[in-house]
């Protein structure tokens, strides 16, 4: 054009824009090289476009293996590393679609940070994006490398994914070969924000899913500190009244001074009772308060277990049982002591802070939903009682577990209506005028859950037993075994 300068000076590009305009020269200077014809750049139109217009991971795997299908008439098939339990896994393919349930790779399908060729297949590595350089005091940058290090390397070290197969049988060229593997590049690209997408919404699920455990569990019951220190007001009230009454009657006879102070020595009972109960309950409750706010659960987006070698009984069950006593009392049920845990009980690993709540849920609810029932004797009966018990073949046959119990009486339910209280926010049909949430019995199956073990309903002739099992670990402790005292 006339009076346009026939070397245009380039654009001042600002310091905030320099990085990405470096990539995207580098960018344009690769798409000259790979020179790919006008249908393999519509090839990788059609997957970036599509993998925009679908959101499920199930479609994305289909449009993985689709496109080479459908356009150049490639078959192929998408493998990926779930854990390093299960390894390597067929999650989709041209002739199957998605799988319902993964299937392992038939060797030699393998993991292997280059491409190779195996008897008319090529298969690629699916990379996942470079993290974030670490920088000094960058936050952002230590985030993405926490975030990556817990989406990546599930099947060991490295960027891997998984692996991409592509079969043709009229082969492929070193030129197809190139184009696949930059494809497959895509994929690695995409797969990974996707999961990181998906990893979000989980923590956003288990944030408000803890929020709901730190209701139940920590909000509700330190609203108990109310009626603690409401008590305590009472006394001091009492207190300055005897002061009062006492000042008027100094000269008073000696069997009026004895009546003060036998009400004294009842005050006094009345003071350290409750500052008993007070540190008891400050005791539990800090316990929960930081088996629940740890700071791993927010960075993993999930509970982080600590276990410790603990014996049950003594160290989660008596001290659960000792706080809830009072409110056992209140509700007149009966507390039967196991005969089975008497003698010795051995250590087991496991989260004291979130098992402790676990027996909490169960000893709260047992406070609330114990029935009165007329027992195999004719007598009537209101009561709890917990044990434990050795089963064979959990969690695999050959293995032993141990199986925890709390029993009390009233109406029983069939087996599926108790199990079914285990799924968050069910409650029983027969209780609808008690307060309750229906998360209790969740909380618990998550807790068991993570520490290996599964929980469980049976319904008995006079009461149901809510249970769960943990996993028994060897017998090699250098602990000496715990008895409780006579």
């Amino acid at each position: 054009m006339t009076g346009q300068p026939t070397n245009p000076q380039p654009p001042c590009i600002p310091p905030d824009l320099e990085a990405v305009c470096l990539r995207v020269r580098e960018k344009a200077e690769s798409y000259e090289q790979y020179n790919f014809s006008r249908g393999r750049n519509d090839f990788l139109k059609a997957f970036f476009d599509l993998a925009q217009e679908y959101d499920s991971l199930d479609d994305f795997y289909r449009i993985c293996v689709s496109v080479p299908l459908a356009l150049v008439g490639v078959a192929s098939s998408l493998y990926l590393c779930e854990d390093c339990e299960h390894g390597l896994q067929l999650v989709c393919s041209s002739e199957e679609g998605v799988l319902s349930e993964p299937r392992r790779a038939d060797y030699p399908v393998q993991m292997q940070e280059t491409p190779y060729d195996l008897g008319g297949s090529y298969v690629i590595p699916i990379f996942s994006k470079q993290p974030f350089p670490r920088k000094i005091e960058d936050r952002n940058a230590e985030r993405q490398m926490q975030l990556w290090d817990d989406l990546h390397g599930l099947c060991g070290s490295g960027r891997i994914l998984g692996m991409f197969e592509v079969r043709r049988k009229a082969g492929l060229t070193e030129a197809d070969k190139f184009f696949f593997a930059k494809y497959t590049n895509r994929i690695g690209y995409n797969l990974d924000n996707r999961l990181i997408a998906r990893q979000n919404i989980e923590r956003l699920k288990f944030i408000n899913t803890l929020v709901i455990d730190i209701e139940h569990n920590i909000i509700v019951p330190n609203m108990y500190f109310r009626h603690l220190f409401n008590q305590l007001k009472k006394r001091i009230g009492l207190i300055e009244e005897l002061r009062r009454e006492m000042d008027a009657n100094r000269d008073g006879a000696p069997l009026r001074c004895s009546f003060c102070n036998g009400r004294l020595r009842a005050l006094q009972d009345d003071l350290v009772k409750y500052h008993q109960e007070i540190v008891k309950h400050h005791a539990n409750m800090s316990l929960f308060i930081e088996s629940l706010f740890r700071r791993e659960h927010f960075e993993r987006g999930h509970l982080v277990l600590h276990p410790k070698r603990c014996f049950v009984e003594k160290e989660v069950i008596l001290p659960q049982l000792d706080h809830y006593a009072s409110r056992l009392q209140a509700a007149n049920v009966m507390v039967d002591r196991p005969q089975n845990m008497y003698e010795e009980e051995f250590p087991l690993m496991v989260d004291i802070g979130l098992l402790s709540q676990v027996y909490a849920n169960l000893f709260s609810n047992a406070a609330k939903y114990t029935k009165e029932v007329v027992d195999h004797r004719g007598q009537s009966r209101k009561a709890m009682a917990y044990g434990r018990e050795i089963v064979d073949n959990f969690p695999v046959a050959g293995k032993k577990g141990v199986k925890f119990n709390v029993f009390t009486t009233g109406p029983g339910m069939t087996v599926e209506q108790g199990n079914r209280l285990f799924q968050e926010g069910m409650r029983g049909d027969d209780n609808p005028n008690i307060p309750g949430t229906g998360h209790g019995l969740s909380f618990i199956r998550l807790v068991v859950e993570m520490h290996g073990g599964s929980v469980g309903y049976e319904s008995t002739p006079e009461g149901n037993n809510f249970y769960f099992i943990l996993p028994l670990p060897p017998v090699d402790y250098p602990v000496a075994p715990y008895r409780r005292p006579e």
